[in-house]
């Protein structure tokens, strides 16, 4: 008969950190407490409070494999995660026999997602961008050897339509796939889809892709009245959205949005898994869609609606509060970046800012408070004065 060999009681010899690392994440705890208050440059919604989902964190659970067909790794939370889906078919403007998607890494996983999917539509297909879409989008089409041509912008951050135009006119043989933006990240600008699909008729290119880019205001556009043409309804193929914007996913997370019939062309089987290959990541993070599906639940279509209304208050407040000083800031329509011009290096850094050449921006979301922006306005005030 074969001995069981002795091993140590798991709970009883748990390891301990020594002083000194334990030393160093209370700093870093204390360090992140500090700078939530004064990020007002990035958008990340600080006000949720995922408390009761850390229990979950006790399992390795993995989302292996296609959402709608399972695996056989079943520690998942595949059924969370289809319900996250299906919410944002309905907010996109799509039927949810229509739509397949999956929860993603972040918004870039989502854009590569949609340009791979048009890529293998259109293996010879030219990608057409604005010069004000996000730094992801060249490396990945360098990664996929795509044949691109980058889109002049307005000063607004909207694409230059004529531009558009003239460009798939001279290579009308070609596929166009045109990577539209809903919300640029320095100045929050939208590419019109109704005026996208204009230049594509007016140039007689039936064969054609149009993905979305929605990061940040694929959760605020649902939420506002009259928004522009920029979902499935309005002529999409996909969309990809962030989950840790307006949602406050504390971990990166996004979801990749497609129409099914384009998913199909890719997928396959793959035995020893049980599963479908359709997503780019293999192992994927089991965690984030409980999450977003929390969130979603929690709040539910009234409460993200006031929280977008008061993100827009305090947009409009910061907005006119700076011009009332001096400070020429401005906004795009059904945006709550608040724009304007790049303050000194040390107003930058205490405030996290972001900026691009010669401008900045704040994003006024629900976890900025109001006491927050006049403290910001009055530094703003001072540095104006002192400059004057």
């Amino acid at each position: 008969m074969t001995t069981k060999p002795a091993f140590p009681d798991p709970v009883a010899d748990t390891p301990s950190l020594d002083e000194r690392s334990a030393a160093r994440l209370d700093a870093l705890y204390e360090r992140l407490t500090s700078l939530r208050k004064v990020s007002i440059g990035y958008p990340c919604n600080h006000r949720f409070d995922f408390a009761p989902l850390y229990r979950f964190m006790e399992f390795a659970v993995n989302n292996l494999g296609d959402p709608f067909t399972g695996s056989n790794f079943r520690m998942n939370t595949h059924d969370f995660e289809r319900e996250v889906i299906m919410t944002f078919a309905r907010l996109t403007g799509i039927g949810s026999e229509d739509c397949w998607g999956y929860v993603t890494n972040g918004g870039t996983e989502g854009n590569m997602y949609g340009l791979y999917l048009a890529r293998e539509i259109y293996p010879d297909g030219i990608v057409y961008f604005s010069e004000d879409t996000h730094y992801s989008v060249s490396k990945i089409l360098r990664l996929q050897h795509t044949r691109n041509i980058m889109i002049r912008s307005g000063h607004t951050g909207e694409m230059d339509y004529r531009d558009l135009e003239e460009s798939i006119r001279i290579h009308r043989d070609v596929p166009p796939i045109v990577f539209a933006n809903a919300g640029t990240t320095m100045t929050g600008a939208i590419d019109r889809l109704d005026r996208i699909r204009e230049v594509l008729e007016r140039q007689c290119t039936p064969n054609a892709y149009i993905h979305v880019d929605a990061a940040f205001s694929g959760m605020i556009l649902p939420f506002v009245d009259d928004p522009p043409p920029w979902h499935f309804g309005d002529g999409a193929d996909s969309i990809s959205i962030s989950g840790h914007k307006m949602i406050g996913s504390p971990l990166p997370c996004g979801v990749a949005m497609v129409r099914k019939t384009h998913m199909e062309r890719i997928s396959r089987s793959v035995e020893y898994v049980g599963a479908l290959d359709t997503t780019i990541s293999g192992s994927r993070n089991a965690i984030t869609p409980l999450m977003l599906w929390y969130a979603l639940r929690l709040h539910g279509d009234d409460g993200f609606r006031d929280l977008v209304g008061e993100s827009f208050q305090k947009a409009a407040y910061a907005e006119k509060a700076l011009n009332e000083i001096g400070v020429k800031a401005w906004r795009n329509p059904y945006s709550v970046t608040v724009v304007f011009p790049r303050p000194p290096k040390a107003i930058m850094d205490k405030w996290v800012l972001a900026g691009s050449g010669d401008i900045a921006h704040l994003i006024a979301l629900p976890g900025v408070s109001w006491d927050t922006l006049e403290e910001f306005i009055d530094d703003m005030q001072r540095e104006t004065e002192e400059t004057a």
